[in-house]
């Protein structure tokens, strides 16, 4: 019976990172199923899913540790019961506006306030088309309980919007 493994892992970005870690999955026979990972700063950062087997996961949760000695961060997350996503929507919420400090806290602080789980957040900064300067953009993916007032969390976000000078938009998501 196999069952799923979750890790995170952190290191200096360079070639052959990917490879060491899937190479260690395999060899305990693990099967990678999904991982999201990405380059800030000069270091490479992800999170990944594999199923392994009860009589490998131990092995494979000791070797994946073994990997700090080559200059790897690995945290092996316990066991946790999968999220019942039937009683939720999925919205997207998108944000952009001039960088600024702040953004991201008050509309976590927003989502928190009334239970609303991110399930996936992606920022960026680029540059506005036409001063050149400093463009934060976000897309996040959240849960809504299905019997949530979104009319509230809109004013909310409206108000945080305005007070920031960005613009928040809010929508069903495809997914």
């Amino acid at each position: 019976m196999t069952s799923s493994m979750v890790f995170t892992f952190i290191g200096a970005d360079k070639p052959g990172l990917v490879e060491r870690l899937a190479q260690t999955v395999s060899q305990h026979g693990g099967n990678w199923l999904e991982s999201r990972m990405s380059q800030l700063a000069g270091q490479f950062a992800g999170i990944v899913q594999v199923d392994v087997t009860a009589s490998k996961r131990q092995a494979l949760r000791e070797a994946l540790l073994d990997l700090t000695v080559s200059g790897l961060t690995i945290v092996v997350a316990d066991d946790a019961l999968a999220a019942d996503t039937g009683n939720f929507r999925q919205l997207r919420l998108s944000i952009i506006g001039n960088d600024r400090p702040g953004i991201v806290r008050e509309v976590a602080s927003a989502l928190s306030q009334h239970q609303i789980n991110v399930r996936e957040m992606d920022t960026t900064i680029t540059s506005a088309p036409m001063t050149g300067e400093p463009l934060f953009e976000a897309l996040a993916e959240i849960e809504v309980p299905r019997s949530f007032d979104l009319a509230e969390l809109n004013q909310q976000l409206d108000a945080i919007a305005d007070s920031l000078t960005v613009d928040i938009a809010l929508e069903e998501s495809l997914r």
